[in-house]
């Protein structure tokens, strides 16, 4: 696809939606996940563009509210459950969790005095906290709720998909109020930087058996106790959520009264909002990045997010089975273009599942770059022909399938038609199709898995281990919602977690990236950078490449 048609495609679609939304009204309830351009997460001076932090222009003012604006909806303001930004914005102003990580990707304590006490054989974690917390009801946070939080990931009857993440924690003990000594199995180099998970109210939730916590609606939707900066208040589907300041936190209450999160159909209503001063921040796509420019109540800061983007083929349907394949898929999209023309160059071309921030990014990976030609080439190989009507066929089966996105997420959208067409030049039916959020997830998470394709991202953890999304332990009820089965990743995995010395690590790590890019599980679209637009009137803010919601009691406005 060239350059000219690929903006006459664009421009189609474009006055395609003006249309549809037009007749279809502008109070739908809005479904996509919290994000810039994609999915999962990530997180001015006068002049449009910051590097990052911005410094404070005076001393922090106490009171008044600001109002955000996200084009999906939370699902669940259970930390142990959430798996979409939308959620996790939120759960970060309700809840508290033993470190966090600072704008440079560095672990700090938060409820936890200081960084871990390890054990020389490396298998005991214990944390000291802070005395004092409390929860938004007033009760004390103690050892009794670290250890009550992380018996549930361990128990056999959790349904969420983080017990991938504890699989070596044998038990937590509480030593006394302040100090909990979690006991592994076996040595896991990067179980502290798991610690970053809200710590969950005992005294509300232990009558609640585990296998029935994901579905506690009354307290994962309807009133979520925390001990964070900010207390919910009320939430209305498809319409707005409000928290207010915990009076009470423990690092002195937050300067700003309320934050209110607004729900928005789409990036292009968040964006109308945002002009007309009805909103104060919103996660600014790359499309629309050009005409935040010329808002003179805002300011736009970006930094590059610790994320990637890509396209998921679901490797348990027979289509995408075989690595040549996917190898021809990922030749035959021709990524830097967008890059160039729907991120507007502000983003690089990806070809590993990990983040040039990284200390374990590769210095070099296999690259299967944009070649129509030699995608024919590895089809015909596969024994995928041209049929009658130009449509690929193997065995009387015609390569025809369906791309997923979620609704609102503009860039996505496009992504999606833009895959439609470069595949059909090669022989390839695509039909590119939008859900609203909620059911998208359902649809393409554990246990359904019931899609051909998606686009989506993932927001990374600071720690590279890939276990979580690559195992193929991970499948049944873990992220690994592809079925990716490659018996070298999962001894690779594996023996990462037990390497101590980094360069060792790494080292290890760089192979299970290779084998990744060899298989093309997934096509790896691009490394975004994040946007963020703010109004003039938000001092305080710190632009972290993972996190949206940082550090938010620290926040204020300047009327």
């Amino acid at each position: 696809m060239t350059k000219k048609s690929l903006l006459v495609l664009l421009g189609m679609v474009m006055a395609l939606m003006l249309v549809l939304a037009a007749c279809g009204g502008s109070d739908e309830p809005a479904s996509t996940e919290e994000d810039p351009d994609v999915e999962e997460p990530a997180e001015g001076e006068e002049e449009a563009e910051g590097e990052g932090e911005e410094a404070a222009s005076g001393e922090p003012q106490q009171g008044g509210e600001i109002v955000l604006s996200t084009s999906g909806e939370p699902v669940t303001f259970n930390p142990l459950y959430s798996q979409d930004s939308a959620s996790a914005d939120v759960i970060d102003l309700i809840h508290v969790s033993l470190l966090q990580t600072d704008e440079e990707l560095n672990l700090i304590p938060y409820l936890a005095t200081d960084l871990p006490e390890i054990s020389e054989d490396g298998l005991e974690y214990t944390y000291t906290l802070n005395e004092g917390v409390l929860f938004h009801d007033g009760e004390e946070l103690t050892a009794e709720d670290v250890k009550f939080t992380h018996d549930i990931f361990i128990n056999p009857d959790y349904t969420g998909p983080r017990a991938g993440d504890f699989d070596t924690l044998e038990s937590i003990e509480v030593v006394d109020d302040y100090t909990v000594k979690f006991i592994l199995s076996e040595v896991d180099a990067s179980f502290d930087t798991r610690s970053g998970y809200g710590i969950l109210p005992k005294h509300i939730l232990e009558e609640v058996p585990v296998a029935d916590l994901e579905e506690h609606m009354e307290y994962n939707r309807n009133a979520p106790i925390g001990a964070g900066p900010f207390e919910f208040v009320d939430y209305v589907d498809g319409q707005y959520l409000e928290v207010v300041a915990h009076e009470e936190y423990f690092e002195g209450r937050p300067n700003l009264d309320k934050v209110t999160f607004r729900v928005a159909s789409d990036t292009n209503a968040e964006l109308l909002m945002f002009e007309t001063g009805d909103t104060d921040y919103m996660i600014l796509p790359a499309t629309e990045y050009a005409t935040a420019e010329t808002y003179d109540h805002g300011r736009i800061s970006s930094t590059l997010a610790l994320r990637y983007d890509y396209i998921g083929w679901n490797n348990d349907r027979p289509l995408f089975q075989d690595p040549k394949v996917r190898q021809a898929l990922t030749m035959a999209i021709d990524r830097q273009l967008i890059v160039d023309e729907i991120m507007d160059g502000k983003a690089e071309v990806a070809h590993v599942p990990a983040s040039p921030l990284s200390w374990a990014f590769p210095e070099s990976a296999p690259e299967f770059d944009f070649d129509p030609e030699g995608a024919k080439e590895l089809l015909a190989e596969a024994g995928w022909e041209p049929g009658s009507d130009g449509i690929l066929e193997k065995d009387g089966e015609r390569f025809s399938f369906e791309i997923l996105s979620n609704d609102g997420n503009v860039v996505r959208r496009d992504i999606g038609v833009i895959v439609q067409q470069m595949l059909g030049d090669i022989g390839i039916e695509v039909e590119a199709r939008q859900m609203e959020w909620g059911a998208f997830l359902e649809q393409t998470n554990a246990p359904n898995y019931d899609f051909d394709a998606v686009v989506l991202a993932w927001g990374l953890a600071t720690d590279p281990d890939p276990t979580a999304i690559w195992h193929s332990k991970e499948i049944e009820a873990g992220l690994n919602n592809i079925s990716y089965k490659n018996d070298r990743v999962d001894e690779l995995a594996d023996q990462n977690k037990k390497i101590l010395d980094q360069d060792e690590r790494a080292a290890v790590i760089a192979e299970i990236y290779e084998e990744i890019a060899n298989d093309q599980p997934y096509t790896f679209l691009y490394y975004p950078e994040q946007h963020i637009l703010l109004s003039n009137r938000v001092e305080g803010f710190t632009h972290h490449p993972r996190v949206n919601m940082y550090k938010v009691n620290e926040w204020y406005v300047s009327e």
